[in-house]
C-alpha cells in the first residue's frame, strides 16, 4: 500500500505541475492551433507575430515556474501546496524569465528561418542548422536548471548553462536522447499525455541530470 501511495502521489505531482505549465501558457497553445490549423499561410504569417511574443511573457515564465517546483522535489525541499507554489515561483522569477525569453526568442527565430531557407537551398547546411538545434534545444532546457537554482544574473546564468551544454558530453546527451524519446512518444504514439506529463517529465529528467552533475562537481571540489 505505501509503494501504491507513493506511486499516485509522483502521478499527482506529475500531472497537476503539467496542468499548470499547460493552464499559464493557455494564449500560446490558442495561437499555435490556430496556425497549424489554418489553410492560408498568409493568415498565418500574421499570427507568427503573437505567437513570437508568447514565448518571453508565457513560455518562459511558466517553464520556469515548473522547472522550480521539479528542484523543490528532487532536492526534498517540497512545499505544501503544488498550486501555492508555482504561483510563487511563477511571480518572483517573472521578471529574469522574460528578459532570458526575448533573448531566446530571437535565437530560436533565426535558427528556424535559417532551417527553413536551407531545407530547400542546401541539405549539408540543413543538417549544420538541425545539429545546432538540437545543441540549442538542450542549451534552453539547462538554463532553465540554472536560472531555478542559481540567484545570478541572467548573463552569467546563460553562461552557465552554455558551459554545461558543451562542457559535459554525457549531460548534454542524456538529456537529448532521454527528452527527445518522450517527445517522440508523446506525439507520435500517445498524445494524450501532452497536457498532462510530458512538460513535467522533460523536466524532471532535465533537472535531475544536472542536479547530479552539480553534486559530483560539488564534491570533487571538496
Amino acid at each position: 500500500m505505501g509503494n501504491i501511495y507513493t506511486i499516485c502521489e509522483w502521478i499527482m505531482r506529475f500531472s497537476v505541475t503539467n496542468l499548470l505549465w499547460v493552464l499559464f501558457n493557455i494564449p500560446l497553445i490558442f495561437i499555435g492551433l490556430s496556425i497549424l490549423f489554418m489553410n492560408s499561410i498568409q493568415d498565418a504569417i500574421i499570427l507568427i507575430p503573437f505567437l513570437l511574443l508568447c514565448f518571453p511573457f508565457c513560455l518562459f515564465p511558466a517553464t520556469s515556474a515548473m522547472f522550480a517546483l521539479v528542484r523543490d522535489w528532487i532536492i526534498d525541499q517540497e512545499k505544501s501546496s503544488i498550486i501555492g507554489s508555482y504561483w510563487i515561483y511563477y511571480r518572483d522569477n517573472y521578471k529574469q524569465s522574460m528578459q532570458a525569453g526575448w533573448i531566446f526568442g530571437l535565437i530560436w527565430i533565426v535558427w528556424a528561418v535559417d532551417y527553413y531557407y536551407f531545407q530547400k537551398e542546401n541539405t549539408v547546411l540543413m543538417f549544420a542548422f538541425l545539429i545546432m538545434g538540437l545543441i540549442l534545444y538542450v542549451f534552453t532546457l539547462l538554463f532553465f536548471s540554472v536560472i531555478v537554482h542559481y540567484d545570478l544574473g541572467w548573463k552569467t546564468l546563460l553562461k552557465k548553462a552554455f558551459i554545461l551544454t558543451v562542457g559535459s558530453p554525457a549531460l548534454f546527451f542524456s538529456i537529448m536522447i532521454v527528452t527527445g524519446i518522450i517527445l517522440l512518444v508523446s506525439i507520435q504514439t500517445l498524445p494524450i499525455i501532452i497536457p498532462f506529463f510530458t512538460g513535467s517529465l522533460i523536466a524532471f529528467i532535465t533537472f535531475s541530470s544536472f542536479y547530479r552533475l552539480f553534486l559530483r562537481v560539488k564534491e570533487e571540489g571538496k
